[in-house]
């Protein structure tokens, strides 16, 4: 017998849920990506706070920007 990666055995799992249970994890899964996303922007958003505060950010036109990202 072929060996199932662990995503088959989760998909063969699900596939033994009721519609209502499947439905159910679905919600849960996608809030809970939902939440990680939110996560993932909150240290984003509090990395650049720190570069901005260590004047580690580059401001300019874009123009500017542009030549120097060229660079």
């Amino acid at each position: 017998m072929a060996e199932f990666s662990k995503f088959d055995r989760v998909l063969e799992s699900i596939e033994k849920l009721s519609l209502d249970d499947q439905e159910a994890l679905v919600q849960v899964v996608r809030r809970r990506i939902v939440e990680k996303r939110r996560d993932e922007i909150a240290e984003n958003i509090t990395q650049a706070r720190e570069e901005y505060a260590k004047g580690e950010v580059f401001r300019g036109q874009v123009s500017e920007i542009m030549n120097e990202l060229n660079q």
